[in-house]
């Protein structure tokens, strides 16, 4: 409620600080926000992402998996695409899972609603291809699965503490299970706000503390994702334990979404721990509630389990493989954990046209470092996917992604639906007869300099290449 101006938040009729009653029906609310994000973040991309005409069109992906699957490609990739994979049909998938998620956020037919939302979601992140390989895809995916069966028995609330635990200790674990030098002596948040893929000019900001915070500010980190998450279990009479911990993993993701751009990714988690301040309801329920209960908490008990130990590479039971396999592609049960490995440098790519092979011009991409004067941009919850698709690239080569091949095409053809995904095309009345790529290393500037960046070439990363 508001009162006086100021925000509340009321568990159970509690009044505490924060804008939402923690409620099962707020929370599906909430869910159908962040899906309608995500689906219209997708759809004003998708044609230059896997139109007919885009980067990696969907077309020639589905031909491709049904000659090498045939009919085991539509297990492999799940997606209603597969009745039609034009243009206009994947204008029409997210744009009716934006009506669904909106239905769901506006609290009419809920379950429906957010069912449709996970059928067509998955719909596209199977189709996405690279541009959807990221792990707050499939998050949502998972939360969106446990709501169609959401409510506050007891179980059903546990399945959702459950998910929030698996995802923080997971981003925890994979730190210390990588070896990583980095995490090992707490160096790696002094790289981390320079070397992420989008940072905010909040993370300039926090890139100039001294070592000494940045090493304390890691403690803090290993601390919010391998001790607090224990606390999400704590019983009712300790309930004020399970509080803080919620309000500790809350702040955490504020911290993380204004430092860096994550997409939905942090709303997503701090909807997530709203299951913390719900007290459960052990009022009796019918035969047929407990019966689906059962199954569900079967299955998902199940198989979380097995990833838990596929984790910590512990022996897994017969069979269980085969059970992991099968799952996989619905992409409703999965491993998280974000910079198991943190990056120590900052690769960037820079793509240049030239109508001569002397006299080269850059492209300039809506967000990703280019120009060393912009200063970082905040777009969350929207991702641009081909911003974040470059920050990959370039801790590889060329070799490695072919999708890079494919927008180079694209930019030898002056292809609009590519270009649109750009800041400033350097080319506006005719594409360039020669494209190339240079690569750089970008650090952030330190106060008293001038502008946000500053960089140094490193060589080519793609050669001088024509149509011809």
């Amino acid at each position: 409620m508001k009162s006086g101006g100021k925000l509340y938040f009321e568990p159970h009729g509690r009044t505490t600080i924060l804008s939402v009653r923690a409620t099962v029906p707020n929370f599906l609310r909430i869910l159908g926000l962040i899906y309608l994000v995500a689906f219209v973040s997708f759809g004003v991309q998708a044609p230059g992402l896997i139109g007919s005409r885009g980067i990696l069109p969907l077309p020639d992906y589905l031909k491709t998996a049904y000659a090498a699957f045939g009919s085991g490609a539509y297990r492999v990739i799940p997606t209603v695409l597969w009745l039609n994979s034009s243009d206009l049909a994947i204008a029409l998938v997210w744009i009716a899972g934006a009506v669904s998620a909106l239905v769901a956020a506006l609290g009419f037919w809920p379950r429906t609603a957010l069912g449709c939302c996970l059928v067509l979601w998955l719909s596209v992140c199977t189709a996405g291809q690279d541009f959807f390989s990221f792990q707050w895809d499939v998050l949502l995916l998972e939360a969106g699965f446990l709501a169609i069966f959401a409510d506050e028995t007891p179980v059903r609330v546990w399945l959702f503490r459950w998910l929030l635990f698996r995802l923080v200790f997971f981003s925890g674990a994979v730190k210390l299970l990588s070896h990583d030098t980095a995490w090992r002596d707490l160096t790696a948040l002094h790289y981390h706000y320079e070397t992420q893929p989008l940072p905010t000019p909040a993370a300039w900001l926090m890139n100039q503390l001294p070592m000494l915070v940045q090493k304390l500010s890691t403690v803090v980190t290993f601390a919010a994702e391998l001790i607090v998450p224990f606390l999400f279990f704590a019983p009712n009479r300790w309930r004020r334990l399970r509080h803080v911990a919620a309000w500790i993993t809350i702040a955490f993701q504020v911290l993380i979404l204004v430092t860096g751009n994550y997409t939905f990714f942090n709303f997503l988690t701090i909807a997530l721990a709203m299951f913390l301040f719900i007290e459960p309801d052990s009022s009796p329920r019918g035969r047929p509630h407990r019966a689906v209960t059962t199954l569900v908490a079967a299955f998902y008990g199940t198989a979380t389990a097995l990833l838990f130990l596929e984790l910590f590479s512990l022996p897994l039971p017969p069979g269980s493989g085969a059970i992991l396999h099968a799952i996989a592609p619905l992409r409703i049960v999965n491993s998280y954990g974000l910079f198991s490995v943190m990056t120590t440098d900052r690769p960037e790519i820079i793509v240049e046209g030239s109508n001569d092979g002397a006299a080269w011009q850059a492209y300039e991409f809506r967000y990703k470092p280019g120009d060393v004067l912009r200063a970082p941009p905040i777009v969350e919850p929207h991702q641009p996917r081909l911003d974040w698709q470059m920050w990959f690239a370039a801790l590889g080569n060329a070799r490695q992604n072919p999708w890079f091949v494919n927008f180079m095409v694209r930019l030898l053809q002056g292809e609009p639906s590519v270009l649109r995904l750009l800041g400033h095309n350097p080319f506006p009345h005719t594409p360039p007869k020669y494209v190339r790529a240079r690569l750089y290393f970008y650090r952030f500037t330190y106060f008293g300099q001038r502008g946000w960046w500053r960089r140094e070439e490193r060589g080519a990363y793609f050669p001088a290449v024509s149509l011809k």
